[in-house]
């Protein structure tokens, strides 16, 4: 670990104590886990003490555990990651807050802390389906206002629920169920005595 990680992360755990949840570095970032009853105030402290000085959110997305790194994930399915910058300091920090619950997935919004939030926010609602209590305008940001589901979410079907085509009769855009069969894609191979030669 860098001089620089060291420090900072000497001075999150100062800074945060209890309210840590798992600190660890990888490949040269730090990432702090943080719980979800905890993120607002955590995220305040970070924005807000002196020492630390994260004045900047560079980028929030959702995540979905589920089936993570081809392996059964063990915990909470959804999670909202933040990247952090320090100008001052210069240095960045992942924060992570799962949402405990994963049929209603709900963190805090960070919008009040970090304006740029807002549109990041909306996307990860959109593909996810992750609630940001709080948000003042979440509403989809990238899919259609009439679209069913959420397409980032690694149990949303390939081929989607419906499909939009437009209908001569009726003189406008309809909505239909999928008219695409499942099928399995299987290259052919193709082989010749002289391929090659």
């Amino acid at each position: 670990m860098s001089d620089m990680l060291t420090v900072l992360k000497e001075r999150l755990e100062k800074v945060l104590g209890k309210k840590v949840s798992r600190l660890h570095e990888a490949l040269g970032e730090l990432t702090l886990v943080v719980r979800s009853e905890d993120y607002l105030e955590v995220a305040t402290t970070l924005r807000d003490e002196p020492t630390l000085g994260f004045d900047q959110l560079i980028d929030l997305c959702g995540v979905d555990y589920s089936d993570y790194d081809n392996a059964t994930w063990e915990g909470p399915r959804f999670a909202a990651v933040s990247h952090l910058l320090s100008v001052k300091h210069n240095w960045r920090l992942r924060l992570r807050v799962f949402a405990p619950d994963d049929s209603f997935p709900l963190v805090a919004s960070v919008t009040p802390i970090w304006s740029s939030a807002n549109w990041f926010e909306r996307e990860a609602f959109d593909l996810y389906g992750i609630l940001f209590e709080g948000h003042d305008d979440l509403r989809r940001i990238l899919t259609d206002y009439g679209f069913i589901g959420h397409p980032f979410r690694k149990d949303f079907p390939v081929s989607g629920n419906v499909e939009m085509r437009y209908d001569p009769e009726q003189k406008r855009v309809i909505y239909q169920p999928v008219t695409i069969d499942p099928r399995e894609v299987t290259p052919r191979v193709i082989r010749e005595e002289s391929y090659g030669s």
